[in-house]
């Protein structure tokens, strides 16, 4: 039995590479047309194609968290930027 866990211990990133699959070129233009909106620097667009070249589904994961972060980003500094005009036009 000891053996038997081991042996699926090292099986295991294994079947994590199976399940990855790599970026079709209709894939790279979705994730390219999901950062169209925004600017953002070359690094993350690049990041997320050398991602998408080994799991496509991770890039769009990647690119999701990034623009989250972003958009949140630019609610925060836009909330801010408001404040600080409605404290000083009293």
């Amino acid at each position: 039995m000891h053996k038997a866990f081991i042996e699926d211990m090292f099986d295991f990133p294994e079947r994590e590479e199976k399940n990855a699959l790599p970026a079709t070129d209709e894939d790279l233009i979705a994730l390219a047309d999901k950062f169209s909106g925004f600017e953002i620097p070359y690094k993350v667009f690049l990041q997320a194609i050398a991602i998408a070249a080994y799991d496509v589904a991770s890039a769009f994961r990647y690119a999701d968290n990034y623009l989250t972060i972003l958009k949140n980003a630019n609610k925060s500094k836009n909330l801010l930027r408001k404040r600080r005009e409605a404290y000083f036009k009293t």
